[in-house]
């Protein structure tokens, strides 16, 4: 793929530093200079401690990425919420994980990415996962379709400019849930379990934000926003305000109401695009399974 860009700085530097504020990495550069790539300066290849000026025109060609030869391809369809040469958004159903793992190889988002990839004749079918979510969480999944692409929304992920809004089904105490309110408790493993989590005091800080949606006799549906990324965090926090995720068995929720998994959905993507900069507010319905809960 070909980047280019005009300098605008008025002092003389090299062209490796100006490249660095583009946000391309010395493992990008490193790429492009011996697996092919290249860097022009006014249409002239030139290498990293060419120095450019004012006015100069740089360019680098990306070479392509292929593809891990060892990830199967799945070809269940994609819900696909959005898309372009850089990104691709997809609506994950629940009971599929985000990426494989060594006893399940296969029928993982990033399988059902690399077949509609292939299918696409995509020049580069490296698998960038932006976004992750469990298995159980349905949702929007944010992917990169190429390295340059992901390392600059990561960027952006470290500077949290990169929000997901989720909704949630929870039950218990639910008259403790204020109209908006805060859960903050630092999160740690549970000694009694190899999977599950709890608010501890030697734990890590954890605070997630929420907004009261509708509440009805034992249930109620709340909007959050994670202010940190703690493991299996709005499980705990509303599992620590006694107000565990229907379908959450792990941490305590029930299991009426027929749903065989935490009523958790991930609706709201907000990010700036780093290539248009233009902003990209993606959202999702509710899950069918969720939205018959609240029905």
């Amino acid at each position: 793929m070909e980047f280019s860009w005009t300098v605008a700085e008025k002092e003389a530097q090299q062209v490796k530093y100006f490249l660095k504020e583009q946000g391309i990495s010395k493992g990008l550069l490193a790429k492009i200079k011996f697996q092919g790539g290249r860097i022009e300066v006014n249409d002239q290849k030139e290498n990293v401690l060419y120095k450019v000026k004012a006015g100069d025109r740089v360019t680098i060609t990306i070479p392509d990425e292929g593809e891990h030869e060892t990830l199967l391809v799945d070809d269940q369809p994609l819900d696909i919420v959005f898309e372009d040469e850089h990104y691709l958004v997809v609506n994950k159903p629940a009971g599929v994980a985000s990426i494989p793992a060594q006893y399940h190889p296969n029928g993982t988002m990033a399988n059902r990415v690399k077949a509609y990839y292939k299918a696409q004749n995509y020049r580069n079918q490296v698998i960038h996962i932006v976004t992750r979510l469990d298995r159980d969480t349905t949702g929007l999944m944010l992917f990169a379709k190429h390295g340059f692409a992901h390392a600059l929304l990561d960027q952006e992920l470290r500077k949290k400019a990169v929000t997901k809004m989720y909704q949630a089904i929870v039950g218990g105490a639910i008259h403790k849930l204020q109209a908006h309110g805060e859960i903050n408790g630092p999160i740690g493993r549970d000694e009694t379990s190899l999977l599950k989590r709890t608010v501890l005091a030697s734990g890590k800080e954890a605070k997630t934000e929420y907004w009261l949606l509708q509440a009805k006799a034992d249930r109620a549906l709340v909007n959050i926003r994670l202010h940190t990324g703690r493991t299996h965090q709005i499980r705990v926090h509303f599992e620590a305000l006694g107000c565990p995720l229907f379908g959450d068995e792990l941490y305590g929720g029930t299991l009426e109401r027929g749903i065989e998994r935490q009523a958790l959905h991930c609706w709201q993507l907000n990010f700036t695009h780093p290539f248009t900069k233009k902003s990209v507010h993606l959202t999702s319905p509710l899950a069918q399974d969720m939205q018959q809960i609240m029905d």
